[in-house]
């Protein structure tokens, strides 16, 4: 059993389709008013049938309050780098500290080159993506000296300056599942964003997928808990108490802290905040304080 002992967070999934644009940012809203923590739209360039995410992730920072936002994930191959830094960065300043970066390596490469970005084979992906993060931290980090120099295999930086300072640490949570993915979230990641309906072998994937993450942590000189643990599920339980009682154990068992739902429904949305959540944060909070429970 692993509970890596992260206070939790409950959010949704938000396609965002162009053809009715209000819907993905009325979803947003409506998640911020019943009390979730975050918003996260896919992100995919290429398809015309989809608002851009960062557009929309901007529009919807502005029409929220309090709810953190970000892109589940963010397509690296065809956003450089240092311009998704800094636009990070002032989002962040802009919106009060309320966006959280999450990444991966590409995927849909027909549509990737078809935009202009290059076509890179999964291994390649991994190594571009290692390469972006440097970048990423290195332009947040205002406080070290010099500008910043990158000369990669995939990216390269020559004397940019640092900056804005983001208004808090922004997690950069990474989409993984295979090996040398899930490494990469132990060494460099702040956070794993899977799907569930992705795993191999659904539930029964995670013991030896966060056993590859923190294997990697700890080799990188890192604790496994600094890596949180977010899921994404396309399906959403129909009776409130046993979905609440499944993210429980997921939580506890398998040391998942955050739980985001698709569905594109605002009944669901409201219902997995006022029923679901509570439930789900007592019950884990119950358990923890269990003589040999995490506090």
């Amino acid at each position: 059993m692993t509970d890596y002992g992260h206070d939790l967070l409950f959010g949704t999934f938000v396609t965002p389709g162009a053809q009715d644009p209000r819907k993905a940012v009325d979803l947003a809203i409506t998640a911020d008013r019943a009390g979730l923590d975050l918003v996260t739209f896919q992100d995919h360039p290429y398809q015309p049938a989809f608002l851009d995410t960062w557009t929309l992730l901007s529009y919807a920072a502005a029409r929220t309050q309090k709810v953190r936002l970000s892109g589940n994930v963010l397509s690296l191959p065809l956003r450089p780098p240092a311009v998704l830094a800094r636009a990070a960065a002032s989002l962040d300043v802009l919106s009060g500290g309320r966006v959280e970066l999450g990444l991966g390596a590409g995927a849909f490469w027909d549509g990737i080159a078809a935009m202009g970005g290059r076509r890179l084979s999964p291994a390649q992906g991994v190594d571009a993506l290692a390469e972006g993060i440097g970048i990423i931290r290195d332009l947040w980090d205002v406080d070290a000296r010099g500008r910043v120099d990158h000369d990669g295999d995939y990216y390269t930086v020559k004397g940019a300056k640092r900056g804005p300072r983001p208004a808090h640490d922004i997690g950069i949570w990474i989409g993984a599942y295979k090996k040398r993915m899930l490494a990469l979230t132990g060494a460099l990641g702040d956070g794993w964003l899977p799907s569930m309906e992705y795993l191999p072998k659904g539930t029964d994937s995670l013991p030896e997928m966060n056993a590859r993450i923190d294997e990697a942590a700890t080799e990188a000189g890192r604790r496994p808990s600094d890596i949180r643990r977010l899921m994404n599920f396309m399906r959403a339980g129909e009776k409130s108490d046993q979905w609440a009682e499944y993210l429980a154990g997921l939580a506890l068992t398998h040391g998942i802290s955050a739980f985001i739902i698709g569905g594109d429904d605002h009944a669901l949305t409201e219902r997995f905040a006022a029923e679901v959540a509570p439930a789900v944060r007592d019950l884990v909070a119950r358990e923890r304080a269990l003589p040999g429970g995490r506090q």
